[in-house]
């Protein structure tokens, strides 16, 4: 790989750094081609990106970041998941760790706050931004379906005296 190349590939690592709100890194030791792409979709299908780096390349690509004070966890055979939503890459990352332990979690970082293992697993049990949307909407809208539910019973209540002395009426 020439140099020109290489800038071009921390400049946009660099830049898909900048943008996301996590970063989660990984060590990847004896993944196999397949298990590595079906990790790749499954990120992908949450919204999120994971990259095999060269550790020089990525520590470029970390400097003038809020990631910058990661650059001590690229050792060894390093990859790295990233999104904007703040859960998905974590969410994603962790249950496919649980269940190929070919790969490892080393750490990430929220923000600028860094993570040690534990608080990428918790991270990840965390509900993903369309479920806090999800959850929200519905607790504004159950206010206003009891409302309208409070206000239609005095109306049924006197339809069903009415209805009870015409049907007393008529028995009479």
């Amino acid at each position: 790989m020439d140099r020109s190349s290489k800038e071009q590939q921390v400049s946009a690592l660099h830049e898909a750094i900048k943008a996301s709100s996590t970063l989660v890194v990984t060590h990847q030791t004896g993944l196999n081609a397949a298990e590595v792409n079906t990790l790749r979709t499954q990120i992908r299908t949450a919204g999120a990106s994971y990259k095999v780096t060269k550790n020089s390349l990525a520590r470029l690509a970390l400097a003038g970041t809020k990631y910058e004070h990661l650059v001590s966890l690229f050792t060894g055979p390093t990859a790295i998941a990233y999104s904007k939503d703040p859960v998905a890459a974590a969410k994603v990352v962790v249950e496919f760790a649980g269940k190929n332990d070919k790969l490892s979690i080393i750490g990430g970082a929220l923000g600028e706050t860094q993570l040690d293992v534990a608080g990428v697993k918790a991270l990840a049990t965390m509900p993903s931004l369309d479920e806090l949307r999800g959850k929200l909407i519905g607790l504004l809208q159950a206010p206003a379906s009891k409302i309208a539910a409070v206000l239609q019973a005095p109306g049924g209540q006197v339809a069903r005296v009415l209805s009870a002395y015409a049907e007393k009426g008529e028995a009479a």
